[in-house]
């Protein structure tokens, strides 16, 4: 491991110092406690996961997978035991892992598309600031689209975000086309020889049709440039928020045909970190970015093995 993969795992057990206090701590006074797999044993990690958020359908897979476990192998002590529900939340990630690697990944495109959505509130503006700022400091030449065009408050704070990452922004506040914008963005991207264009859209009210057909018309104009833009579709979460995160995700992703990844937002905010695992298994869309924290770098790629490391210490 280089000396910035030890910051970054530093990090990001810093930020995960609520979750691993809370679910490794009672999955290790439960161990410490019952010894064996047993249905009393069973029942209560079941509460365990499900107050972490893992959501029903992960815990009864998770669980099932346990009790089988069990019934092939026996424990002697309170490590075998920690290490067989380790090692099967781990395999509950091994379907759906982040396509980016690091900041720094291979164009096959360029510029490369990024559209972000989420509702108020999530952290999106601050996401996407961050995603730039990382982008930027890779080596990626950045453009960013403020095509949230219904709140001035929402550009002003991501031209602050543009200048501290010291990259390009294209904004019209006085229009109210956020497809315009975007495809404004798009034709100055190409011109530009840019690498990365991020393109920030509307977050109020995701559940009301006008605007998730905005979404869809940003999408169309984007086209007019690149046919294949976008090239990925970032839905940002709270994870302090639980199932009406998931929820929200359900909306756009029936709005806008294809959601590539989640950047999850607040992780140092919750003790509920589980439902990084409920997204992973139950939704099938990857989460490729973290939040753990408020500064500039505190946003991660995701990566699964490192955030159960996290949780659970090295194994």
């Amino acid at each position: 491991m280089s000396f910035l993969d030890k910051i970054g795992l530093t990090k990001l057990k810093e930020g995960l110092t609520k979750t691993k206090d809370d679910l490794f701590g009672k999955i290790n006074r439960l161990v410490n406690a019952k010894k064996k797999i047993d249905d009393e044993f069973l029942n209560e990690l079941e509460e365990i996961f499900l107050s972490a958020d893992f959501g029903y359908d992960t815990v009864e897979t998770l669980i099932g997978n346990i009790k089988e476990r069990a019934k092939e192998d026996k424990y002697e002590n309170d490590e075998e035991l920690n290490n067989l529900i380790y090692e099967e939340i781990k395999k509950v990630f091994a379907v759906s892992t982040s396509a980016f690697k690091s900041f720094d990944f291979e164009l096959h495109q360029k510029p490369f598309v990024i559209m972000v959505a989420g509702v108020n509130g999530v952290g999106k503006t601050t996401s996407i600031g961050k995603l730039a700022y990382n982008f930027k400091k890779a080596g990626k030449s950045v453009l960013i689209g403020s095509a949230d065009t219904f709140r001035a408050a929402a550009n002003e704070q991501l031209e602050i975000w543009a200048k501290r990452a010291d990259v390009g922004i294209i904004q019209n506040p006085g229009t109210g086309d956020p497809a315009s914008v975007a495809y404004d963005t798009v034709k100055a991207a190409v011109s530009r020889n840019i690498d990365v264009v991020i393109i920030d859209t509307a977050g109020r009210l995701h559940n009301k049709s006008h605007l998730m057909e905005e979404l869809k018309k940003i999408q169309r104009v984007m086209k007019k440039v690149i046919p294949d833009t976008p090239n990925e579709v970032f839905i940002v979460i709270d994870a302090t928020t639980g199932q009406n995160g998931l929820n929200q995700v359900k909306e756009f992703a029936n709005a806008l045909g294809k959601v590539t990844g989640i950047i999850l937002t607040k992780l140092d905010g919750t003790a509920k970190g589980g439902i990084v695992v409920k997204i992973n298994n139950e939704m099938k869309i990857p989460v490729r970015f973290i939040g753990v924290g408020e500064q500039i770098d505190d946003l991660q790629v995701f990566n699964s093995e490192d955030f159960i490391k996290a949780i659970f210490g090295e194994k």
